[in-house]
């Protein structure tokens, strides 16, 4: 999506905070982010990013803000809710103001593919969940 991202983790029993793995991805990206720019000779998106940091995020030497400071995330204990949740994950790009494709399963980034034709994504391994409850 241009402005979010919506995944389906299972985490191992050893990960105890889920916020901690999100704020490390977002720093990660971030900052890969920023370095693409600079590379990319984009002065001006990367104005617009600094002054996007508040005056307390500066002082703690943040230089850019990507993100929002928040995510939300539900737990999964159904499969009937899993369901739901990629239902609505792989129809978010053709619905609404989107319509990043004609059809759901041809958007680059999801998931969709996999789940419904079978087809393996080119950039990530995705493992079919919905096993978990069968």
């Amino acid at each position: 999506m241009p402005n979010h991202v919506h995944f389906i983790l299972q985490l191992p029993d050893s990960v105890k905070s889920l916020n901690t793995i999100v704020a490390n991805g977002k720093r990660f990206m971030a900052y890969n982010l920023v370095n693409a720019l600079t590379n990319l000779e984009r002065p001006d998106l990367l104005t617009q990013l600094s002054k996007a940091c508040t005056d307390k995020e500066r002082a703690r030497g943040q230089k850019h803000k990507l993100f929002e400071p928040s995510f939300d995330a539900k737990p999964i204990y159904t499969l009937a809710f899993l369901n739901q949740k990629l239902d609505y994950i792989h129809h978010n790009p053709v619905s609404g103001k989107w319509n990043l494709c004609d059809e759901y399963t041809d958007y680059t980034h999801s998931s969709a593919g996999f789940y419904h034709l079978g087809t393996q994504h080119q950039f990530v391994s995705i493992t079919n969940y919905q096993d978990f409850w069968v």
